[in-house]
């Protein structure tokens, strides 16, 4: 039974064979695809075949997770390796529906929302810079540490959005606060942040409090969709990385609702991961890290804008920036994996380190890419008419 269940499990392996790797299973070892390995992947325990042809990712990430699967080499350049033929991957839909497919409604999405983001700030601030940007930063330099680059991120955007005194400034998804907190210092605008996490807007009123700026700007516990209903009007919408928890049936209503707040010939920047088509999602990234995550194509949020009269003044990929992101977390991560372990189990971390290193992998791959997109609503004849940055 062995035999047949270690000749399906090489047999299976063997479709990744573009990198050349070893498998330790049962005391043996078998060669994959041509050429000397450049890291060895140990099964400890089988795996069995329909987990794997039900979803590939989810089987071997909760294999690693538990620690029935070690890597031997770095973690990164095997997943760098692997997940470049991630169209080799099995992903049975039809079994996996529920888990791919959750409610869109409010109190679900903000039940997954608050399952991320809610795990603790003193988690996060293990391994994120001391700004507190949980997105892709922005590197000038080679040598620019993650403080640096998630500095620059945030001042590239403040001058996309060509901010000027008493301006107000709506963040939809806000996180810690740290761009509001820069905008109002800098440019001198009032600002409203929204969330839905608890932790975050903890935090972010902390912060508010300790910069003096109570009054200039405010953190609230809002879900987009009350927007409309908020009667209040901003001449400039940024969003950061809260697209991919809006939905694919939503992503219209989310446009709506910034429509219905932002002012006539204001603008709107909308920061998100992207990928070339509109795929349903990673089965493993849904179920452990990101519940309810959807990454949008940047050509169906194209198409929205016109039908709501948003002029595109700018794209920018910053991919490369946000696969540099990730390795610079994954290096905090790995400095402080100890700490996380005692405080979070050795499963959490062994499932926080695969999904660092698995994420720099996809944008390493182009699998998913991350694109800042800047509109105006209508046109708007006032701003610069070169590149301002």
């Amino acid at each position: 039974m062995k035999t047949m269940t270690d000749n399906f499990m090489i047999s299976f392996l063997q479709r990744f064979d573009e990198h050349p790797f070893d498998v330790k299973l049962h005391g043996k070892t078998h060669h994959i695809g041509n050429g000397n390995p450049t890291f060895v992947v140990d099964l400890k325990e089988d795996i069995e075949g329909k987990e794997l042809l039900t979803s590939t990712s989810l089987a071997l990430g909760e294999a690693y997770m538990k620690g029935n699967l070690e890597v031997e080499g770095d973690l990164f350049e095997a997943l760098d390796s692997f997940l470049g033929q991630m169209d080799r991957f099995s992903t049975d839909r039809s079994k996996l529906k529920k888990l791919m497919f959750t409610s869109q409604s409010k109190k679900n999405q903000e039940k997954e929302v608050t399952s991320h983001y809610d795990i603790g700030n003193d988690f996060y601030s293990l391994w994120l810079d001391e700004t507190m940007s949980y997105s892709c930063g922005y590197f000038k330099h080679e040598t620019d540490t993650l403080y640096e680059a998630q500095c620059n991120k945030v001042e590239r955007i403040l001058e996309k959005l060509c901010l000027k005194k008493d301006m107000t400034l709506l963040d939809i998804g806000c996180g810690w606060g740290y761009l509001l907190i820069r905008a109002a210092k800098e440019y001198g605008v009032k600002g409203l942040g929204i969330t839905l996490s608890h932790e975050q807007q903890k935090e972010f009123e902390e912060r508010i409090e300790k910069e003096g700026l109570t009054g200039q700007i405010e953190v609230a516990r809002l879900d987009y969709r009350e927007l409309e209903k908020s009667g209040r009007q901003f001449d400039r919408v940024v969003s950061v990385g809260m697209l991919e928890h809006v939905g694919r049936a939503n992503y219209e209503l989310f446009v709506k609702n910034v429509d219905s707040v932002l002012k006539p010939g204001g603008l709107l920047l909308l920061h998100y991961i992207s990928a070339l088509k509109e795929y349903p999602g990673d089965p493993w990234i849904k179920k452990y890290i990101f519940p309810g995550g959807m990454v949008p194509s940047l050509r169906e949020i194209i198409h929205l804008f016109g039908d709501y009269r948003f002029y595109t003044l700018d794209v920018e990929s910053l991919r490369r920036h946000y696969y540099k992101t990730l390795r610079c977390w994954e290096q905090n991560f790995s400095g402080h994996r100890q700490e996380v372990e005692e405080k979070m189990g050795t499963e959490f971390a062994r499932m926080w380190e695969l999904y660092l290193s698995s994420c720099a992998a996809t944008f390493h791959n182009g699998i998913i890419d991350l694109h800042q997109i800047l509109v105006s609503k209508g046109v708007n004849n006032e701003l610069p008419m070169t590149r301002w940055y």
